[in-house]
């Protein structure tokens, strides 16, 4: 795991959990917030009575932890909040927290009741009948009859929230982890940025600089060399895919389209092309696109519009607005700033 998307190293643990404890209160669901591997980064928030009591019993945690992996799962295969039973019939929510196309962890919510039945919700665990489970059961009814008790509408409503807000939470910490960063590794780099000089024209050209420096090898190494060379591929594999893409810098070739050309299944490519490229289709194609357009930015007089049909973007609007996500500024500042080192 990249330590940019470390959760543990993103969040103030305190802050977050007194965060996560106002959330509870407000929300009336015991929550936790688990790393990518599923492991608690955090200690549980408002864990109702019956599920500690559940979760004390050897035989029956393993169900709930089954509930918990396959919740997480499901959640991070369809990219948003599931909602679902567990073994118990008690609702669960599994929020993804996904930045940059990366799953970095999850915030596991609910431990409550519905108050009607317009939701229509899977038990994702099922146990098979047992008299000493009915004899615990016995045992917790009355914590189980003192559950928080929820509307679907407010279920649905609680888990759009929390995906919504973690994401945006964690996404800016990330981003601010990143600026004190480079600012760091330019404090230490000869010619330094004094104090003085930061916040100034001269420090964000530094600093845009130093983040070009330090992306990605793979972007280094073997996309930024020239336009016209091609992406030699390590898995003999994936090479059609590359040849296609370097040719056809105008098209927006699809993932189902290289699948086939590579005579691999959609699923398959996929996961050979992360393990090739250390980055999912959806994101290395228009970091490949955007390298390009830097390229014909530093190289030739185009104008944005033009760059923008050249390399097959849906409107010059989109092509700005896919630059400043990569870069972080626009291509005509970019060009500016490329063009005034030069000189």
């Amino acid at each position: 795991m990249n330590p940019r998307y470390d959760l543990k190293r993103i969040i103030d643990i305190d802050k977050w959990h007194k965060l996560q404890d106002s959330l509870s209160t407000v929300t009336k669901m015991a929550i936790i917030t688990v790393d990518y591997k599923g492991v608690p980064v955090t200690k549980h928030s408002r864990c109702q009575a019956f599920c500690q009591g559940v979760r004390k019993d050897g035989a029956l945690s393993s169900y709930c932890q089954k509930c918990d992996a396959r919740g997480g799962l499901e959640a991070v295969r369809t990219n948003k909040p599931y909602v679902y039973r567990c073994h118990f019939g008690i609702v669960d929510i599994a929020v993804p927290i996904i930045v940059d196309d990366h799953y970095i962890g999850a915030i596991m919510a609910g431990q409550i009741k519905l108050r009607d039945a317009d939701l229509p919700l899977e038990q994702i665990v099922t146990r098979p009948p047992n008299a000493e489970t009915d004899r615990k059961f016995k045992e917790l009814e009355p914590e189980y009859r003192a559950l928080p008790e929820l509307s679907s509408e407010e279920v649905s409503t609680i888990a759009d929230m929390l995906f919504h807000l973690c994401n945006y939470i964690v996404e800016e910490a990330i981003e601010k982890h990143a600026t004190v960063d480079m600012y760091k590794k330019l404090l230490n780099t000869e010619p330094a940025v004094s104090e003085t000089m930061v916040g100034t024209p001269q420090a964000y050209e530094q600093i845009q600089a130093m983040k070009h420096e330090l992306s990605s090898t793979l972007i280094e190494t073997k996309i930024k060399q020239g336009t016209e060379r091609v992406y030699q591929a390590g898995n003999p594999l994936l090479q059609p895919a590359f040849d296609y893409m370097y040719l056809h810098k105008n098209e927006n070739v699809r993932l189902q389209d290289m699948a086939v050309l590579c005579h691999v299944s959609p699923s398959y490519f996929s996961r050979v092309f992360t393990r090739e490229t250390g980055e999912n289709f959806s994101v290395f194609v228009p970091r490949l696109k955007i390298e390009w357009a830097k390229q014909l930015l530093e190289t030739t007089d185009l104008s944005v519009n033009h760059i923008s049909d050249e390399l097959g973007f849906a409107d010059p609007g989109y092509f700005i607005k896919t630059f400043k996500k990569f870069e972080s500024l626009t291509p005509a500042v970019y060009r500016k700033i490329y063009h005034r080192g030069r000189q």
